[in-house]
């Protein structure tokens, strides 16, 4: 048994050397961008439109559709390019046993922003090879290292953004664990200076260019010492050159019950969690909005920015013949941000007005999820009519 032990433990180390090898240099080359891309020295800003898996397809067609209505001086002086990219598909990436084939990669890259619909993450059970999701893949490869999530819902008083950091965390090495033995099994969890530094300074830039008087850094500290304590001290470092802003920092359990607390939630403004904790609180947020149909994300590196919905890709509605009935709020939500990250303010303000008269205002044609309401389709005509 010592024996058996002592080569488990020898493989084990051998896979945990060859990880630390690749976040260390990691940690040195996302040092090296400094700037973030000028939209506006730009001769061209190409868009690509990724379909993705599922509902996919439907939705972002949709937020093309709503994107060619409202750009069509830009696209046709040449301002603006729109781009389809079909590969990103689960049929693909299954294919060549990658998150994202080589190519699609290539045309992603060739692209300035990307509106992304969602992508199937394969589970256990599935009939698909275990490759990363394709999400994952995206960030780390394009250095999306800021998730960027708002949530409005005036009659509430509610008024969030969450910057999620995208690429560390407990997700950085998510599918690279260690599997001992059949007894013992180890995943981990990456804080970098420079990737925490990024993501912190991002949320108080937003903060003041914003208004905001207030920002929340959301960790587990108190247990998860190491990791999450860097990110919190992190963050209380960077919030020094931001003397006008409040700060303060919770753990994610309380957090996770205050955002219903009906006395305390108004309070919160701009939040800066890791990863998993993001991932997690946003999709309480959305739900607190009307449900992660409802809202959009921003994925945002210093040199490209990826625009999505943060619901996954609804197999079973494409299983029922449903697809076509497809929420596609959660993309035209995520529409709003591209426009207004590539700076087109004004229609980004339009199409964000137009969507609340269309969701909650007025509401004359309703997306169900069935064929009792209104096709995705048919919403971007009721959409584009208020805009």
């Amino acid at each position: 048994m010592a024996e058996r032990f002592a080569e488990e433990k020898k493989a084990a180390l051998a896979h945990f050397e060859k990880l630390l090898d690749e976040q260390l240099a990691r940690a040195e080359r996302i040092k090296g961008v400094k700037e973030f891309t000028d939209y506006e020295k730009l001769d061209k800003i190409i868009i690509g439109v990724c379909g993705g898996d599922g509902i996919g397809p439907y939705i972002s067609a949709v937020s093309r559709d709503v994107l060619e209505y409202m750009l069509k001086e830009e696209i046709a002086a040449g301002k603006i390019e729109l781009r389809n990219i079909d590969g990103l598909t689960i049929e693909n990436r299954a294919a060549v046993g990658k998150a994202i084939p080589d190519d699609v990669m290539e045309e992603l890259k060739a692209c300035h922003v990307i509106l992304k619909g969602p992508t199937t993450t394969p589970r256990q059970g599935d009939p698909w090879p275990n490759i990363e999701s394709a999400n994952v893949a995206m960030r780390k490869e394009l250095d999306l290292f800021a998730n960027m999530r708002p949530v409005k819902i005036p009659a509430l008083g509610i008024d969030w953004t969450f910057f999620r950091e995208n690429t560390e965390g407990g997700y950085a090495v998510g599918s690279k664990g260690i599997k001992v033995n059949d007894e013992l099994a180890m995943d981990f969890v990456v804080t970098t200076t420079e990737g925490t530094e990024r993501i912190a300074k991002l949320a108080f830039e937003y903060a003041k260019n914003n208004g905001y008087d207030r920002v929340d850094i959301v960790t587990k500290a108190n247990v998860i010492k190491t990791t999450d304590g860097k990110f919190l001290n992190i963050c209380k470092e960077i919030a020094k050159d931001y003397p006008d802003i409040a700060v303060d920092d919770w753990y994610i359990d309380i957090m996770t019950a205050k955002l219903v607390d009906e006395k305390r939630r108004r309070d919160f403004k701009v939040m800066i969690l890791p990863n998993l904790y993001g991932d997690i609180l946003t999709d309480e947020a959305a739900e607190i909005q009307g449900g992660v149909g409802t809202a959009g994300s921003a994925n945002i590196g210093k040199r490209y920015a990826m625009f999505e919905a943060i619901h996954g890709s609804a197999p079973r509605m494409v299983n029922e013949g449903r697809a076509a009935y497809a929420d596609p709020c959660s993309m035209l939500r995520a529409t709003v941000m591209l426009l207004r990250h590539i700076g087109k303010i004004e229609k980004a303000e339009k199409l964000d007005k137009a969507l609340d008269i269309c969701m909650f205002e007025e509401a004359k044609v309703k997306i169900t999820g069935r064929p009792d309401g209104a096709t995705s389709a048919e919403f971007a005509e009721y959409l584009k009519s208020k805009i």
